[in-house]
């Protein structure tokens, strides 16, 4: 198994992107939120899974080995390959995913293009106990976004906006969006008393930001 891959990102495309290991470009297939992490040019670690089928070697990147763990978890339930594993993960980050399956929430798990309703219950019955409780995945790892300081712009903002523009949105509309977001986590924050107004995931914003232009 191929654990992580680390070296400079040659290109980024919608649903992946090319990582130069040793003057070998590899191709990565990831989630929004992942590609949200990653910049032509600069150097990288991604978390990986690599994907064995008669016809195709694939592999599948991550921002961090929890989401790459439950990635490969998920394709133990039935009627889950790793294109839907990876859907999912586009959609829920692996801690909402856990509190999803754990309420039973079939709802939300229908959100997930491909999953239906009877899909979500199987994923329901079959996952249950298995995710593990929100926060028992490991922490950090690469793409882990940190706090700002004081008076310094969040490292996501960036993050997200390069995010949206490799996914093909003009960079009028990902600022739109992104201001959208940041009124969201202000009102959140007051509403917290102030909390975590600074501290946030990228991968989680570029999924609210997407949200936010889908609607548009």
């Amino acid at each position: 198994m191929i654990s992580h891959l680390a070296g400079t990102v040659a290109a980024v495309a919608p649903e992946g992107a090319v990582i130069e290991v040793g003057g070998v470009g590899l191709l990565v297939q990831c989630t929004p939120g992942t590609l949200a992490t990653l910049r032509p040019g600069e150097h990288a670690r991604v978390a990986t899974s690599l994907v064995v089928r008669e016809d195709a070697l694939t592999l599948f990147g991550f921002t961090t080995d929890d989401e790459r763990d439950v990635f490969v978890l998920l394709q133990t339930a039935s009627g889950i390959g790793p294109r839907l594993a990876l859907a999912m993960l586009a959609v829920f980050t692996p801690d909402a995913l856990r509190r999803a399956v754990l309420s039973e929430d079939v709802a939300a798990l229908t959100r997930v293009p491909g999953i239906g309703r009877k899909g979500a219950q199987r994923i329901v019955l079959e996952l249950a106990g298995r995710l593990g409780a929100p926060g028992s995945g490991s922490d950090g790892g690469p793409g882990t976004v940190t706090a700002a300081r004081a008076g310094e712009p969040a490292p996501w903002r960036e993050q997200v906006r390069t995010g949206l523009v490799n996914l093909g949105w003009q960079a009028r509309d990902a600022d739109q969006a992104i201001a959208a977001v940041e009124a969201d986590l202000a009102d959140a924050a007051a509403a917290d008393g102030g909390a975590g107004a600074q501290e946030a995931d990228a991968a989680v914003m570029l999924r609210a930001a997407l949200r936010k232009l889908s609607r548009a």
